[in-house]
Parts: structure tokens; C-alpha cells; sequence
């Protein structure tokens, strides 16, 4: 079963290639994303990674929290489950907007 880390504090220049060989260094990658403005397409400082197996993921935050990539310090956790919102737009009824 694999485990989704959350890695803060990114540089702008930081690439998902340059997370992908970092995290292999620790364990098996599953998968890489930069999180990036819809608008610019610019990184938001923020991505996810998923690492193989739940060990590969707790000696990734072991070891890669506080590194330094590309001049910045990261910040690797276990990323929290995504909180389901209501879609844009729409309200309940008798609720106000402010």
C-alpha cells in the first residue's frame, strides 16, 4: 500500500524530476506532482509525493525533512486526506456569503 507524502517550502525552480530523484534515493516512487497556478502554470511551493510502501514513506520524512533543494529547506509530512468542499458558486439555501 502506498503512503502520499505532502513536501512544502518548494523553490519555484524545484522540478517534479528533481523531487523524483531526491525521494528515490530514500525508497521506491509511485508518483510526483508540483502543485501549480491555474492562471500562470507557476509552482504554488507545494507537492505531493507517493512513496511505495508505508516504510519508504516514514524514512522519507525522516531523512528529507529540513533538506535543502534548491536553496530552500523542505518540508516533508504525511500528507492529510483531501477535505471534500462544496463545488464553487453554490450555496445552501439561508446560508450568506461574505
Amino acid at each position: 500500500m502506498s503512503t502520499r507524502l505532502y513536501v512544502g517550502n518548494l523553490s519555484y525552480a524545484t522540478t517534479e524530476a528533481t523531487l523524483r530523484d531526491l525521494f528515490r534515493s530514500v525508497g521506491e516512487v509511485v508518483s510526483v506532482s508540483i502543485v501549480t497556478d491555474r492562471m500562470t502554470g507557476q509552482s504554488r511551493g507545494f507537492g505531493f509525493v507517493e512513496m511505495a510502501t508505508p516504510q519508504a514513506a516514514q524514512d522519507a520524512i525522516s531523512q528529507l525533512n529540513g533538506r535543502m533543494v534548491d536553496g530552500r529547506s523542505i518540508r516533508v509530512a504525511e500528507a492529510r486526506p483531501q477535505e471534500t468542499r462544496e463545488p464553487r458558486g453554490e450555496r445552501r439555501r439561508g446560508q450568506r456569503r461574505f
